[in-house]
């Protein structure tokens, strides 16, 4: 099975005040080290919302600013372009990416409980999506989540979704506390 990793940073970051996927955490780029997280995990990795040097980027789908879904939008249509089975899905600000499982049952999809942006995704459901965004209002991974049956996994590790530079000054602190152990 072959599987898209999605980077979605198509956002305003208005709580961030700056761009979140440049913001710096350990001498690099935030949107980077997601990058290293989603590697181990998938065959290619592309940017939704937005261009980054060194990863294709790809436009909101069907049309600009439609949040979450309009980036798997977009990995669908760029997975199903490419030869993919299925796109794993990680926000540009949230660290570390959580190990998610590789074998799933034809068709099943799954999100990490406690934050929607990390899943996995069928390119199966790509026409089902697209229909959503073009026929109604409701731009929510919520809904999405209802209408796909996707199920909620437990991640094992804890992340940090990383929304403030307050967040991401003390995350970084945190981090460099216990590399001194």
């Amino acid at each position: 099975m072959r599987r898209l990793g999605a980077i979605i940073a198509g956002g305003k970051a208005t709580r961030f005040g700056s761009d979140k996927a440049a913001a710096v955490l350990n001498g690099r780029p935030l949107i980077e080290h997601v990058a290293d997280g989603l590697r181990k995990q998938v065959d290619k990795i592309i940017v939704c919302g937005r261009v980054w040097p060194g990863m294709d980027g790809v436009d909101d789908a069907p049309f600009a600013d439609m949040g979450p879904l309009g980036g798997l939008n977009a990995a669908f249509i760029y997975a199903q372009q490419n030869g993919f089975d299925a796109v794993v899905t990680a926000g540009c600000d949230v660290v570390p990416v959580p190990e998610l499982p590789r074998n799933l049952p034809d068709g099943c999809a799954v999100y990490i409980d406690g934050h929607y942006l990390f899943g996995v995704w069928p390119v199966a459901l790509a026409p089902v999506l697209d229909r959503h965004l073009r026929n109604q209002d409701n731009l929510s991974m919520r809904s999405w989540i209802t209408l796909t049956g996707a199920q909620a996994i437990i991640a094992s590790d804890i992340f940090h979704n990383l929304n403030t530079p307050l967040e991401l000054a003390q995350y970084a602190a945190q981090q460099s506390h216990i590399s001194i152990r």
